[in-house]
């Protein structure tokens, strides 16, 4: 005679794991260790690709601390002895008579180095710039302008007598 039997997780009601040990055991997700993207330290290489694409996932982002100079972006002089015409045309550097003016904070650029060999008369001004690339420029007839820095307007100071008057207001 067929007699029904119960099932197994009937026998397992009130009971917190069914029989099966620890939470974490029989979760369906494997021995995973965390949620998220826990455990993909700078040293575990199964998901180094994932990470790659997240520029920010090392190091720290925030505030700036006082003190950190802007990045150096540099540019040699070469760069404008082939480029000037090319420059000239798409209207990102002027032409006063026969000198070339060049904003380099305008191209994007902070610092100007004295590699290669300058034919043409320039004018660029630039917030640093390198001895040799000054003269250089100099000797073929141009020159180098540092762009003058903007001074905060300082507050006035008043004196102790002024200062004794407005408390006694």
């Amino acid at each position: 005679m067929v007699t029904n039997k119960r099932a197994k997780n009937s026998r397992q009601r009130g009971s917190k794991t069914h029989g099966c040990g620890s939470m974490k055991k029989r979760r369906g997700k494997g021995h995973k260790g965390g949620a998220g993207m826990a455990g993909t330290g700078k040293r575990a290489s199964q998901k180094k690709p994932s990470i790659w694409k997240n520029k920010k996932y090392f190091g720290k982002y925030g505030f700036k601390k006082k003190g950190i100079i802007e990045k150096i972006k540099p540019i040699n002089l070469d760069y404008f002895e082939q480029k000037t015409e090319k420059l000239f045309e798409k209207k990102k550097i002027e032409k006063q008579g026969d000198v070339y003016v060049i904003d380099l904070k305008k191209l994007g650029y902070n610092k100007l180095l004295g590699s290669g060999n300058i034919t043409k008369k320039l004018k660029i001004t630039s917030p640093s710039f390198s001895k040799k690339a000054e003269e250089k420029i100099k000797n073929a007839g141009g020159e180098v302008v540092k762009p003058a820095k903007k001074e905060k307007p300082q507050k006035e100071q008043k004196s102790s007598d002024e200062k004794a008057e407005e408390k006694q207001k």
